[in-house]
């Protein structure tokens, strides 16, 4: 196998000893889990969903009930258009309140109530208005469709005996869609079952009987509070949106890959709008790194991934200032390796957000925060990529007009920029690379030649 990806979700994001778990999963099998929040939870599951499923190329609402939490996504075009990750999952909510059996009515109003309030949060958040289709995903959905399946199935089966004619799909199939109204009417059951009985309803059985009831209750009161007609349940869901993922990361020639790398660089630009910065002012920097990347490969051997990495470190090096100016190189750091960035997972943001760090006086050192949670085999790698970055900056001090052009000659013992000088000069980028010069000698071992064509 070429690859391995490792994710959990809602209970590692809970859990205290989160960091401890992933230490002994890394020393044990040798896998690096992450951790990935909600938000990006509900990106790899729309992705795996809308890839294959059948309808979800238009106006879509996605639903996906897990252990400890729930992601609501809207969807047009095969786009996100809002997601939101409340705390409304089957086991969560059956711990916190249905501590007997049958549920107790206590606790049942207290959880109607928390799952009420989360919904007017997600309401915020998320308005489907008209949708064409609700797709439900994971164990609850599968268990409150198989379970309505199940229930038509034997209505069918008593007309049947009593002679009466039912309307039926063509070759012989159940609908699909499990109406708001049968979800509403189950749920009410389901509530006042002991486990045994739960564990004898077909399509619940033993698997899902302990935690129906909580999942149930949510179903009911988001499809009604959002006016949903129904859903209809999918059985792709996260692991399908990882696989899609992956592919589409690590093969330029997949069907997702310019989908990917779109979602991926917007949801790059929107982080820095959100934090002040004008992608256009930075956007010179940026394309100055890219092609420094490319005609300095030879020399500085990066693994082809960091040039996004270093991309989307051009373009959100000044994030840090909507903090504070006075040291905003750290503030950077910390809001890249903080924000929630689409198709980047955490080790990702922190290595761009270390990579950022180093624009100032300081330089990467081992024992430095911000490197505290990178591998230490990219330790080398964000050094070449700082180096790169603070290039490019360099070539763009301040400029109000016209971006300097810059070619770039290669040899065994010295690198040459030659810069053209646009219509306000070049002096000050031509003394701020000379600046460099003694960093860019210890990091590669070459001399840089700055130099005015």
């Amino acid at each position: 196998m070429d690859q391995i990806r490792v994710v959990a979700t809602s209970a590692m994001r809970d859990a205290r000893n989160g960091a401890a778990f992933q230490a002994w999963v890394k020393a044990e099998t040798g896998w690096t889990m992450e951790i990935i929040s909600g938000l990006e939870e509900g990106r790899l599951i729309h992705l795996g969903v809308t890839g294959t499923e059948p309808g979800a190329g238009g106006k879509v609402l996605l639903i996906d009930l897990g252990g400890g939490s729930c992601e609501i996504t809207l969807s047009e075009q095969k786009r996100i258009k809002e997601t939101i990750s409340v705390p409304l999952g089957s086991v969560r909510l059956t711990e916190d309140f249905l501590s007997a059996d049958p549920a107790p009515a206590d606790g049942l109003g207290r959880m109607r109530q928390w799952i009420a309030r989360e919904l007017r949060r997600a309401h915020k958040k998320v308005q489907p208005g008209k949708v064409g289709l609700v797709i439900a995903t994971s164990g609850t959905a599968a268990a409150l469709s198989d379970a309505y399946a199940a229930g038509a199935r034997m209505v069918a089966a008593d007309n049947g005996r009593a002679g009466k004619t039912q309307r039926r799909p063509a070759g012989n199939v159940l609908p699909e869609i499990v109406p708001t109204r049968s979800v509403k009417k189950l749920s009410g059951y389901l509530a006042k079952m002991t486990l045994p009985e739960r564990e004898a309803v077909p399509g619940i059985g033993p698997r899902r009987a302990e935690i129906i009831v909580a999942g149930a209750a949510v179903y009911a009161e988001l499809l009604e509070s959002f006016g949903l007609a129904g859903f209809r349940y999918s059985p792709l869901g996260l692991r399908d949106g990882m696989l899609a993922a992956m592919l589409a990361e690590q093969d330029a020639r997949a069907t997702a890959h310019p989908a990917f790398e779109h979602e991926r660089w917007e949801s790059v630009l929107a982080t820095a709008r959100r934090y002040g910065v004008d992608p256009k002012q930075a956007e010179p920097v940026r394309a100055h790194a890219v092609q420094l990347f490319h005609e300095l490969k030879a020399l500085h051997e990066l693994p082809a991934e960091y040039e996004s990495w270093l991309a989307a470190a051009a373009i959100l090096r000044d994030t840090g200032k909507f903090i504070n100016h006075q040291g905003h190189h750290r503030h950077t750091q910390y809001i890249v390796s903080s924000s929630e960035i689409y198709g980047y997972g955490q080790l990702q943001r922190t290595l761009v957000s270390a990579i950022a760090r180093y624009l100032g006086k300081s330089r990467p050192q081992p024992g430095d925060r911000a490197l505290r949670n990178i591998p230490a085999e990219h330790h080398r790698n964000v050094q070449r990529a700082v180096v790169l970055l603070r290039l490019a900056v360099a070539l763009n001090q301040d400029r109000a007009s016209d971006v300097l052009r810059v070619s770039v000659a290669l040899y065994p013992k010295r690198v040459y920029l030659e810069i053209r000088p646009g219509r306000t000069g070049a002096e000050l980028e031509l003394w701020s690379l000379r600046k460099e010069a003694d960093y860019f000698r210890e990091v590669f071992g070459r001399e840089l030649f700055p130099t005015l064509a």
